[in-house]
């Protein structure tokens, strides 16, 4: 559903409000049990707690009668697709829907927070009608203007559908004997339609480091200045071509000095199937991506291999998955890349990250990387100096890296989770390092 037909829908549909006590009180237990799994950046628990008071909102998915799974995606007009999946529990077992709510680009968060909160509204409505609660509610039909309805229906578009967008951001911080800034800027401009994406974007990352070496006895004055720069040039076309297949170009143009490269290009054609109709993307994705191109790269020194320059031909394999289901969330992916003409030059890369409910209050986290290099084509022949390792100013060679980290979360105690107090909880502060 797209969001201004949600709003005049809302508008003239269902409004729950409650008859009776405040937000603040905790409902009877006779009231629907819900639970909420929602990580998006514009799910304001508070908010929904105190906005429907009809319901009661427990802590944990085996106390409820709904569980209402929330998932984001950014649509090609630079706003946010949420989809709200209901999902009927005990005795409400077998009865699920979705609806979505999709935010335009300009919208501020507490516009999009008050569509998100309107759209739960709307669909908890079904659940709660069988229960006691639905004594204490009334239901509101307030007519949309007809100005409003005409605006719903117009197509016309003067951009075509292309959303552009500029990015600018820059940090300082400093001591009496060391200062760091760092800045980054992006320019981007997309189309965005059920048929074919585009994208281009460009951006550049910089930052810098001083350190101040004063010491008195030794005679040592001195300033060691580190600095990195990054800038990138992408382009992506994509074909749709069923439910499950898409066809695509993609090139790009860099320039970074972490990894010895003045110039690099790369481009080529690539195919993507999904196992999953791409209308199921926010809740489950299995993709299979292969793609070839040439690589061109201008050195700023001299490379291992005696190289200033050099083409090469490329492929590379992607297998991802991506799923968020009641129990938990997965995404993995697994990349394989390597030049054509020299098959020993290639790296092979696992990513995963695991939110796991393992039973009632117990939750399993885990995110892991690890990665076997062996295309490290831009290392330089004079070396690195000891302060450009220290300072990570350039790539050091290496044959693998990893990252991993796990952990676990038991939460306990009364079930429900009705009251909002926000006293002495937030806000601004200072915080000092020690």
């Amino acid at each position: 559903m797209s969001k201004p037909s949600l709003r005049f829908w809302l508008a003239g549909t269902l409004l729950a409000v409650p008859l009776a006590a405040p937000a603040q009180e905790p409902a009877t237990e006779q009231v629907l049990g819900v639970f909420l799994d929602c990580n998006t950046f514009y799910c304001d628990f508070d908010h929904f707690r105190r906005e429907i008071a009809f319901v009661n909102w427990v802590r944990d998915r085996q106390d409820a009668d709904v569980h209402v799974l929330v998932t984001q995606q950014q649509t090609g007009g630079g706003g946010w697709e949420l989809t709200l999946a209901f999902i009927g529990l005990d005795d409400f077992a077998g009865r699920d829907d979705t609806l979505r709510y999709v935010s335009d680009r300009d919208d501020t968060t507490d516009e999009i927070r008050s569509g998100l909160t309107g759209t739960l509204k709307l669909g908890l409505i079904p659940y709660i009608a069988g229960t006691p609660a639905a004594d204490h509610l009334v239901i509101l039909y307030q007519p949309p203007a007809e100005q409003a309805q005409a605006a719903a229906t117009q197509a016309d578009d003067p951009w075509n559908f292309w959303v552009f967008e500029l990015r600018a951001r820059g940090s300082l911080q400093g001591e009496s004997q060391q200062r760091f800034f760092s800045g980054s800027a992006s320019a981007e401009a997309s189309r965005t339609t059920d048929d074919l994406k585009i994208s281009i974007e460009a951006s550049w990352f910089g930052n810098r480091q001083e350190f101040d070496l004063v010491d008195t006895l030794a005679g040592l004055d001195t300033t060691i200045i580190s600095t990195r720069n990054s800038y990138e040039l992408e382009g992506l076309s994509v074909w749709s071509l069923d439910p499950h297949w898409s066809a695509g170009v993609q090139a790009s143009a860099s320039r970074s000095t972490v990894v010895n490269q003045d110039l690099a290009l790369r481009g080529g054609p690539a195919i993507e199937y999904n196992i999953f109709p791409y209308s199921e993307s926010t809740r489950r994705q299995l993709t299979l991506r292969y793609s070839v191109g040439v690589a061109v790269f201008d050195y700023n020194e001299v490379t291992i291999f005696d190289k200033t320059s050099e083409v090469r031909p490329t492929h590379n394999l992607r297998v991802g998955l991506s799923v968020t289901q009641p129990w938990g969330n997965v995404f993995t992916s697994l990349n394989a890349f390597q030049y054509l003409n020299d098959l020993s030059k290639h790296s092979v890369s696992l990513f995963g990250s695991v939110n796991f409910r393992v039973f009632r209050g117990l939750s399993l986290n885990m995110f892991g990387s690890v990665a076997r290099i062996k295309d490290q084509l831009f290392l330089s022949r004079v070396g690195l100096t000891p302060e450009e390792i220290l300072l990570r100013q350039r790539q050091r060679e290496t044959d693998f890296r990893y990252d991993i980290s796990i952990g676990l979360s038991y939460r306990f105690g009364s079930r429900f989770n009705n009251v909002v107090n926000p006293r002495m909880g937030g806000g601004g502060g200072v915080i000092i390092m020690m």
